[in-house]
């Protein structure tokens, strides 16, 4: 089969094409806390007890000091209906756009 003309490719922008993140990412965390908590009326304590993880775990999580693990995207999948992939994806961009920023800091 061939292969289609470089010219059918849809528009990419120039920044995407080089790798330039357009938004910061939202952290899994601070997501979690404004689609599933707030919005639910579920507390930081209450989320943290259904979860099984400590308080000051999820706490770090919705602050964004603390990445979301594996272990505790299981958990947000289960309990909240979201994919495991998806929380793991949100913290891939957030981590990614992160080392992005430290890396052009280093360059200038």
């Amino acid at each position: 089969m061939a292969r289609p003309p470089a010219t059918s490719l849809p528009a990419v922008p120039l920044c995407v094409l080089r790798g330039v993140p357009l938004r910061t990412p939202v952290h899994p965390g601070r997501f979690l806390q404004k689609v599933f908590l707030t919005p639910l009326g579920i507390s930081q304590s209450e989320a943290a007890r259904r979860l099984g993880i400590s308080r000051r775990r999820l706490h770090e999580v919705v602050q964004g000091r603390r990445a979301i693990s594996p272990d505790t995207a299981v958990r947000c999948a289960l309990h909240f209906g979201a994919d495991t992939r998806f929380w793991l994806a949100l913290q891939a961009d957030h981590d990614g756009f992160a080392a992005w920023k430290r890396l052009r800091a280093a360059a200038r």
